[in-house]
């Protein structure tokens, strides 16, 4: 398999912070040819035909490196996620989840943007499977209620539709972290006619880090660091709204700023 220097750097970053089962689930799904195929295949859907933003490998690695940071600031506050908390899996399997949606989550940009988690939701059933009768085989209760949530975390990652767990609530606003000014470049380099997305290019160029650290006062904290004005555009119409409907928006502090100047808080 061909993988960009990024892609692999944030595969290494993501396999840093695991280990056990949630590190051989990593290890089999970036070593996995469909996965790849079906990601490389929803960027040039993206981007090539549709002039909008990075739906690909990096994002969906990405999206998942946020996810996991802050599984890890919960973890560390003694904050149980569903599975745990309702004593039908373990912190370990709740990883496992949000690390199998947050990685084949936009799957369905494949085949269109519009509905696209639902078409990632067809797309992804049968790799679903395949994954969890690799880890799961031998419990048929824990490989059920996987499926379930791993579907939940998918479906869940446009705010579009209500979920009800942290798990879910996590991969959705993991995506909803990825802001940085490299999602959009390669799309702005292609096009040169104005398109139906190009706001969000746009505004993302102006925004340079998005830190997830431990919380002042709560868990998380999250703080984006911008360069100009415009990417207010991408905190208040893209990450404020899927944090304000994830379960996991108590345990968030919401920071945002141009660099020199005061940071306007949300949360």
């Amino acid at each position: 398999m061909r993988k960009s220097v990024i892609q692999i750097n944030f595969e290494k970053k993501i396999i840093d912070r695991l280990k056990g089962k949630p590190l051989d689930v990593m290890e089999y799904i970036i070593s996995d040819k469909e996965i790849q195929v079906l990601q490389d295949y929803a960027n040039i859907v993206s981007i090539k035909r549709l002039g909008y933003n990075d739906h690909g490998p990096v994002h969906m690695r990405k999206a998942a490196l946020n996810a996991i940071l802050m599984f890890d600031l919960l973890t560390q506050a003694e904050i149980k996620l569903n599975l745990e908390k309702e004593h039908i899996g373990t912190a370990e399997d709740s990883k496992i989840a949000i690390l199998i949606a947050a990685m084949i989550h936009d799957i369905g940009m494949t085949v269109s943007r519009q509905g696209h988690e639902f078409m990632s939701v067809n797309l992804a059933m049968p790799i679903i499977e395949k994954i969890l009768e690799q880890f799961y085989h031998s419990d048929i209760n824990k490989k059920v209620i996987m499926r379930s949530l791993i579907i939940e975390c998918i479906f869940g990652h446009m705010a579009t539709q209500a979920i009800h767990s942290l798990e879910a609530g996590l991969v959705l606003i993991g995506d909803g972290c990825d802001l940085e000014q490299g999602r959009s470049r390669i799309s702005s380099l292609l096009s040169e006619q104005p398109r139906v997305g190009d706001i969000h290019r746009y505004s993302s160029t102006g925004i340079e880090r998005v830190n997830i650290i431990k919380g002042e006062k709560k868990p998380i904290q999250i703080k984006v660091d911008m360069s100009e004005s415009v990417g207010f555009f991408q905190v208040e119409e893209v990450l404020f709204p899927k944090i304000k409907s994830s379960p996991v928006k108590r345990y968030i502090e919401l920071y945002a700023g141009v660099k020199g100047k005061e940071l306007k808080k949300y949360l």
